[in-house]
Order: structure tokens, then sequence, then C-alpha cells
């Protein structure tokens, strides 16, 4: 099963690529990478261990 969301501005993320992360110390925040728009942490997680092979 694959896991996307689409964002605020209308880009749907469905792979790690489609996802910026900053390290904030302890933890981390998921962004889109096409608008920098937070993305909630359950959804970007499941995305970022998909990878389009």
């Amino acid at each position: 099963m694959t896991t996307s969301y689409t964002c605020v501005c209308g880009a749907t993320l469905t792979y790690r690529q489609d996802l910026e992360r900053e390290d904030t110390g302890t933890s981390q925040q998921w962004f889109c990478g096409a608008c920098r728009t937070p993305v909630p942490g359950i959804v970007a997680e499941r995305i970022s261990h998909q990878d389009p092979s």
C-alpha cells in the first residue's frame, strides 16, 4: 500500500524525494518539497520510507 498526501499548495507527496526534512536537535520536522508547508509527522514518516523503484 502506498501512502500519499496532498499539500495545501496542490502538490502530491508520495516519495521521500517529495519531502524536505529539518532536524531540530531532538526531533525532526517534515516539509513539502514544493512550498515548505509542514507535513503531519505520521504521514511524512510513512512517505519517507517509500522509494519510486
